[in-house]
């Protein structure tokens, strides 16, 4: 079974709920408009009898002769004017004058209802008297102790003057003419949206090119302006995407590239002990330890590349606490003692006694660690490295800076990228993975803070970053 458009099944609905409406609104004015004129003929008959009372009243009479003066004076077209006593006895009509034969009129509708509340009509009653329609209505007065019946024949003329007013049907099929081609209009356009929306999401589940003319032009209107925006986005989407696969299959072949050294390093020793059973201690001894070497350089890589794959793959599952960073940079001045004395530098720690930052202590520890370590490789022997801080609006700002060699201007943009080294041959020398700074940016990143790298005018390098206060994840 094919199935109905969207466009198509709301402009259906609406339709079908318009016509409900519609229906209901002439059924309901004309039953409006027709009591409204029944209201007023039987107001006008109303002040016909409450006329005629007051005439009575003043004449302190009503014997036949009377009554049939008054009718004869005060007569409307076709009129029938009927005097009942409370019980129900005709004792006068200007029509049928042999009282006699005339039935009790007790029972009828709008002679109770003028004995119940003092006034009664009835729309179209065959009168059982004269055997035609009437439109009746009644007045009870009490004091004189009889009910005044005025009645005009229910015929054509009256007929169609109690006929509610047909100009609002015009009115309102007009109204649905024009509903109808707004309608129209609208779900046309959305249908054309649609239409395009879903060659869209066919030709992205199927891989297929994005740039042809039917997906070029939308209605320019706000459904045609969001299904715009909407595959802008995906194509977005799509480009990013694109480039994270290059920047994955660089960072693939890098690390490749990277492991691939400390493997055949080892190897190649492995291989030289195993081929010369007859080599002397001394020089086994030395192999082992350069295999050692290297294989605490591919832990130290693999355990980078860890750190790195948790930061961009679940940041907001890394736990934040109360870290001082005050006692983590002492702990890292502890540990790197050795080194540092071992090339004459000095570790001026400028921080305050206590720098407490709601945080994760691993990667902040691998902030301070990375920048010191990288400090201690590249900077040179007998240099200074200085960390302060100072707090403002909330944030922390960090300066660590050292006064060695410095790095070329044109490398500075390019520091914190993946497996960047200004000088490959010295940085593998000197043991580093090539990924310090790239943890020490994201890691930042992660703390909602920012990172940035200049020369010092004095000489050496300075790293300027922020972390908040309060730690807040993104």
């Amino acid at each position: 079974m094919k199935r109905i458009p969207v466009d198509k099944q709301l402009y259906l609905s609406v339709m079908a709920l318009f016509l409900v409406f519609a229906a209901v609104f002439i059924v309901f004015q004309q039953k409006r408009e027709k009591q409204f004129k029944i209201d007023a003929l039987n107001a006008r008959l109303q002040n016909y009898n409450d006329r005629m009372q007051d005439w009575l009243s003043y004449q302190g009479r009503h014997d036949e002769a009377t009554l049939n003066g008054y009718v004869s004076r005060h007569r409307a077209d076709g009129i029938r004017v009927t005097l009942i006593d409370k019980h129900g006895k005709v004792f006068f009509d200007n029509i049928r004058k042999n009282y006699a034969s005339i039935s009790n009129h007790a029972n009828r509708k709008e002679v109770v209802q003028a004995l119940r509340s003092g006034r009664g009509s009835t729309v179209e009653r065959n009168s059982a008297t004269l055997k035609r329609e009437y439109f009746y209505s009644a007045t009870w007065y009490p004091q004189e102790g009889f009910i005044i019946r005025s009645a005009l024949p229910y015929d054509n003329n009256l007929s169609k003057s109690l006929q509610a007013d047909q100009h609002f049907i015009w009115f309102a099929v007009a109204a649905f003419i024009i509903l109808t081609f707004i309608l129209y209009r609208f779900t046309n356009r959305l249908g054309r949206n649609l239409t395009k929306l879903r060659s869209f999401a066919y030709k992205a589940d199927h891989n297929e090119s994005l740039d042809s003319e039917d997906l070029a032009d939308f209605p320019d209107d706000e459904l045609g302006e969001i299904a715009e925006r909407i595959i802008k986005m995906y194509k977005r989407l799509q480009s990013t995407r694109q480039q994270q696969d290059i920047l994955k299959r660089q960072l693939t072949q890098n690390i490749a590239h990277e492991l691939k050294t400390p493997v055949a390093s080892i190897q190649g020793y492995l291989e030289t002990i195993t081929e010369n059973p007859q080599m002397d201690e001394p020089t086994r001894a030395q192999f082992l330890q350069r295999c050692y070497a290297q294989s605490e350089r591919l832990t130290s890589l693999l355990r980078d590349i860890s750190t790195l794959n948790r930061m961009d793959d679940a940041p907001e599952m890394m736990d934040f606490e109360q870290v001082d960073i005050a006692e983590t940079v002492r702990d890292i001045q502890k540990e790197t003692a050795l080194q540092l004395e071992s090339r004459n530098m000095r570790f001026h720690n400028l921080l305050p006694a206590s720098l407490v930052v709601q945080g994760n202590r691993s990667l902040l520890y691998s902030v301070f660690r990375n920048l010191t370590d990288n400090a201690i490789a590249y900077a040179g022997t007998g240099t200074d490295i200085t960390l302060t801080a100072h707090e403002q609006n909330g944030l922390w700002q960090f300066s660590f800076a050292d006064n060695g060699v410095g790095v070329p201007a044109e490398h500075l943009p390019r520091l914190f990228e993946r497996f960047y080294r200004i000088d490959k041959g010295r940085s593998r020398k000197m043991g580093g993975t090539g990924l310090g700074l790239a943890i020490v940016k994201n890691a930042v990143l992660i703390h909602k803070g920012q990172i940035s790298v200049s020369n010092n005018p004095e000489g050496g390098l300075q790293f300027v970053f922020t972390i908040p206060t309060t730690g807040r994840k993104g």
